[in-house]
């Protein structure tokens, strides 16, 4: 549909613009397992299509999910195009220029194994987990999620780009209630391809470990203590610095990062990468949703902010290039969005072994804590680098060793203060979402009861 609604625009759009748009379509096949029992099994379609334009030099969006194919797309394809000139007339101005054709990235993102799997096998993987994960005394739900999906995006400049993916996204919890106690604990995998069954066994292990840990209650420390977060667990202390690290709160001047490229900020171990060429991960792709060609983006080196991530429009408000940063849905316009953040120490950030929880950072803490996971992480002024939160699930560390869970705790600090002051890095780096990193141990963290 998109190459006749580009070649309608060409001839619509003035002032020197242009447009470009996006097609995705996009097969899901969900399952769920709850307290034990398959719940839910089923197959959704969805597609759509995104339109900018450059008219008279503000920018319209349109979009719908009427595509059809054949003669059903094209008359779809005027009305489209109306709509987004019509925004134009209201629109920003921005001095945005669509990308040149260029050479795209070779990258595997379609694994057929998983696009073929069928619905029994996808059954079988979830009933196979479920079976291993039941204990006595505890709910155990399993979720399995196989997207299958086409994308197209191509611009007036003659820029395009298509590329079919797959994603399987697996997940467990385990919940077990004794009197006013719940305790919920979960793992999850993603990727391209259906899960190894290394992988299985390693949310298998986590899950039971971390339970295993938890059933002893104990009081919580306090004061201002070591505290480890695991990959899991370090949501709260990366969000504002990936929030920094946008063009787009660059260019509102509301990041605290804005004017100190070049400058040490961080501890001199810490590095901080986008990469969308990352092998077998959801977010991988050769282009981004504008017609600008994928490469790795380094944020942060040795503590030293390196640059920051851009979409065509905020690139062109900073006055700079965009980074291949540009994501959009079917009806907002593209913003600048992350894709695999990969976070580690300076030269090895590609460690993965396991060494028990917190990768082998619970050695030398003779009290403090480790934590896995916050209640309310992304709530309040985020971008300030302020936090604090009740944990979720945490353990108290004592001598080097875990001696049971703590509740009713929570921690606090600023992010960018306790990145100058981390005492190690864990080697237990593993995939959380999109984010690739190890355990952390962060000096100083405000510990307290509640």
């Amino acid at each position: 549909m998109i190459d006749g609604l580009l070649e309608l625009a060409r001839h619509r759009v003035e002032g020197g613009g242009g447009a470009d748009a996006l097609e995705r379509r996009v097969e899901r096949t969900s399952i769920a397992f709850e307290w034990g029992r398959l719940k839910a099994a089923g197959v959704t379609q969805e597609g759509g299509v995104n339109l900018r334009v450059l008219h008279r030099g503000r920018v319209g969006i349109a979009g719908t999910t009427n595509v059809g194919v054949g003669d059903a797309a094209a008359q779809h394809a005027a009305p489209l195009l109306e709509r987004a000139l019509a925004s134009a007339e209201l629109g920003e101005e921005v001095a945005l220029v669509f990308p040149a054709p260029a050479k795209l990235p070779r990258l595997v993102t379609h694994v057929a194994r998983a696009a073929d799997a069928s619905l029994e096998r996808l059954i079988q993987i979830g009933q196979g987990l479920l079976e291993r994960l039941a204990r006595e005394g505890c709910q155990v739900n399993v979720a399995i999620e196989r997207e299958v999906a086409e994308t197209r995006v191509a611009n007036t400049a003659g820029a395009q780009g298509t590329y079919r993916s797959t994603g399987v996204a697996l997940s467990a919890d385990l919940w077990r209630i004794a009197g006013d106690d719940v305790l919920a604990i979960g793992d999850a995998l993603e990727g391209c391809d259906l899960p190894a069954d290394d992988a299985l066994d390693g949310v298998v292990r986590s899950i039971t470990t971390r339970l295993d840990h938890a059933l002893h209650i104990v009081a919580p420390p306090e004061g201002a203590l070591p505290v480890v977060f695991t990959p899991t667990g370090l949501s709260a202390v990366l969000l504002p610095v990936t929030q920094g690290l946008s063009g787009k709160a660059v260019v509102q001047g509301i990041s605290p990062l804005g004017n100190r490229v070049g400058e040490q900020v961080f501890h001199a171990g810490l590095s901080l990468t986008d990469d969308p060429l990352a092998s077998g991960r959801t977010a991988s792709r050769p282009l981004d949703d504008e017609c600008v060609p994928s490469r790795v983006t380094c944020l942060v080196q040795g503590g030293v902010v390196q640059r920051f991530v851009y979409d065509l429009e905020t690139a062109a408000r900073a006055k700079t290039e965009s980074t291949g940063h540009g994501q959009r849905g079917i009806f907002g316009k593209p913003v600048p969005a992350y894709t695999n953040i990969v976070l580690g120490e300076t030269g090895n950030v590609k460690r993965e072994a396991w060494n028990g929880l917190g990768g082998g950072l619970l050695r030398d803490i003779t009290d403090g804590l480790l934590v896995d996971e916050l209640i309310g992480v992304g709530q309040g002024n985020v971008i300030a680098g302020a936090f604090s939160h009740p944990v979720a699930l945490a353990y108290r560390v004592e001598r080097g060793e875990i001696t049971g869970r703590v509740k009713d705790a929570a921690v606090a600090g600023n992010a960018y203060d306790l990145l100058k002051r981390i005492g190690g890095f864990g080697s237990d780096a593993r995939w959380a979402g999109s984010r690739y990193a190890p355990s952390v141990l962060l000096e100083g963290v405000a510990v307290a009861r509640r």
